[in-house]
């Protein structure tokens, strides 16, 4: 009774050790999350009852902020949200679908054509940020020498220069294309990691079992076989594509920008915090966006999370 008494106490003196180890592993990582994460994030949603110019001490006003961002701020109410959506329902599907099926199609090429193919796929997700200010603004330049009005003015389509990135009838289209081409990230990677380790032996069952296409074996096999990298890949887009704010300023060099056509809540944020220095109103509307993304992962892991 003793010596099993004995074992059992040993083996939690291990257990407990092993969880000691586990936790000193992960600290790191926590005490990063709780500083960058955590913290930030429960300072915004403080701020956000406040009113705070960062010239004066920080004012309590209750829920003033949201008050008047839903019923006094015509261009959130009117242009933000209503440009959100439109961005992101071009943005956030076609990018998710595009990196699908690239990493489907780089599936089926041999594996030195499929590695260079990747690096240059996922390049663009690497350097948007120059491709933006250099090549895009080369690309749309509103004057002749702009490749886009060149090309136009030669084939005689046009007979001025036109203003691609300050016209507002342009820039919001300017914009989808220019973030789907930079939106193969991390997400599109996952997405190629998990095509690729699929078990072969599942499609050559399906085909002897009666499979007789390659649309059959994308969804009866293909994809419910790889709902963790599904999954990643939705949220890195919902989050990529929320996130995305920043490109209509770093187009038109403008924020506002030309009539608020490409104004994103994200450029809301920096208008109010950065411009005008209302660090409260600018938290309120974070807030918000916090919100929208929590929902829209939520209904990607509906859709792409396993029950379990």
């Amino acid at each position: 009774m003793d010596e099993k008494l004995l074992i059992k106490k040993s083996k939690q003196k291990r257990l407990i050790k092993e969880d000691i180890h586990g936790m000193l592993f992960s600290l790191p990582y926590i005490l990063a999350f709780i500083a960058f994460i955590v913290i930030p994030v429960f300072m915004g949603m403080l701020l956000s009852f406040t009113y705070f110019n960062l010239l004066e001490p920080a004012s309590f006003i209750g829920l003033s902020n949201y008050i008047t961002l839903l019923t006094s701020d015509d261009a959130f109410m009117q242009q933000v949200i209503p440009n959100t959506i439109k961005f992101a329902f071009f943005v956030g599907p076609v990018g998710y679908l595009l990196g699908f099926f690239l990493a489907w199609l780089l599936a089926q090429i041999p594996h030195k054509l499929r590695t260079v193919l990747a690096l240059v796929i996922y390049s663009p997700s690497m350097t948007a940020g120059v491709a933006m200010s250099v090549m895009w603004k080369i690309i749309f330049s509103g004057d002749e020498s702009g490749y886009l009005n060149s090309f136009l003015l030669n084939l005689n389509l046009i007979d001025t220069p036109i203003q691609w990135l300050t016209n507002p009838d342009y820039l919001m289209t300017i914009m989808i294309i220019v973030t789907i081409w930079s939106s193969m990230g991390i997400g599109f990677l996952a997405m190629l990691a998990g095509v690729l380790n699929i078990n072969q032996e599942l499609y050559e069952a399906a085909y002897v079992d009666g499979m007789s296409n390659k649309f059959q074996e994308i969804f009866y096999i293909t994809i419910p076989s790889m709902k963790p990298q599904m999954l990643f890949g939705a949220v890195m887009s919902l989050v990529g594509t929320f996130n995305a704010g920043a490109i209509g300023v770093q187009l038109s060099g403008q924020n506002p920008t030309p009539q608020n056509a490409g104004q994103l809540i994200v450029t809301h944020i920096d208008d109010f915090g950065f411009i005008r220095y209302d660090m409260g109103y600018a938290a309120a509307i974070s807030v918000v966006l916090l919100i929208m993304v929590y929902v829209f992962s939520r209904v990607a892991h509906k859709l792409f999370g396993e029950k379990e």
